[in-house]
């Protein structure tokens, strides 16, 4: 059955001129059917180029949003419309510009993970692994970063030169791991290296041999000589390295890293979607799309 529908899906792609843009953290039949799969604005960057004039976006909304925002004369469709980030929605645009004006010295560093609107009162983005470098460049000595304040105390740790006002928020998976997460995954496999994602308490990152974006991680785990690793990020990471590499071991850090807007999107989703039935096509204003690029072109600017 899932073969089947993968073949419908890849005819579908085709005949209607799609693009299937995958997360990582996507299923992995789902990733077998994408054109491109990683990390969000990798998958959006990818988007540019290709020749298809429809886009459809297996993740969530604030990853469709950005693919439109970076292609505008595409069409572009999000595979399940429920499929949200709390920790994009956690800050409005109110709540920014207050910011501002509290701290008039100090532009507003945005993770990648926002949404349009969001954008649109911020003056530069970040990936998990270009934030470091970026905030580094920057000229300016205080700086407000939303909306990771784990991701942001990463940045701190590393650019201790810099001043960073960071607000309670991001990603509630991520941030639901602690230290006896880690103690008890590392006594059930002692020989295991500990790759984290930074969206993670700074107790939990301080404890890993490695951290880095999803993409970081696997690219650690291609090249190590290690033959054993405890993931400590979306669980889907674990099932994926482990088609890629079926003679290592990988172990969760624990069963509850598990994203339920990114599991909610199933194959059936995918399929349905580009036949019209299901999913949803993301629709910005232009004076949206133009604001919410300025700290996405910013970004790529100062080279993330």
């Amino acid at each position: 059955m899932i073969r089947d529908l993968q073949d419908k899906i890849l005819r579908l792609k085709k005949e209607r001129d799609f693009c299937i843009l995958a997360h990582s953290y996507e299923s992995h039949e789902i990733l077998e059917v994408a054109d491109y799969t990683g990390d969000s604005f990798g998958l959006s960057k990818s988007a540019m180029n290709v020749p298809q004039k429809n886009l459809l976006l297996c993740g969530v909304r604030f990853m469709a949003e950005t693919a439109k925002i970076l292609s505008p004369e595409k069409r572009v469709y999000l595979s399940h419309s429920m499929a949200g980030c709390p920790m994009a929605e956690q800050f409005d645009k109110e709540r920014v510009l207050a910011l501002k004006e509290q701290y008039p010295d100090a532009p507003v560093v945005a993770y990648i993970n926002t949404t349009a609107a969001l954008k649109t009162v911020c003056d530069v983005c970040v990936t998990s692994s270009s934030a470091v470098k970026i905030v580094r460049a920057m000229r300016e000595k205080r700086i407000i970063f939303i909306p990771d304040c784990n991701l942001g105390a990463f940045v701190q740790k590393a650019v201790p030169e810099k001043e960073l006002i960071l607000l309670p928020g991001g990603c509630p998976v991520h941030a639901a791991m602690s230290k006896s997460d880690v103690a008890r995954a590392k006594a059930a496999h002692p020989d295991a290296l500990f790759l984290v994602h930074p969206e993670c308490k700074r107790e939990v990152v301080d404890a890993a041999d490695f951290a880095g974006s999803t993409t970081a991680i696997m690219d650690f785990v291609r090249d190590s000589a290690q033959s054993e690793f405890i993931i400590g990020t979306e669980n889907s990471i674990v099932a994926h390295l482990q088609y890629e590499y079926p003679e290592r071991r990988f172990y969760p850090l624990s069963v509850e890293l598990s994203c339920s807007n990114m599991r909610v999107t199933t194959l059936p989703d995918v399929y349905n979607c580009m036949l019209g039935t299901a999913g949803e096509e993301i629709l910005l204003d232009e004076a949206t799309i133009a604001a919410a690029r300025r700290p996405i072109d910013a970004m790529i600017a100062m080279g993330g």
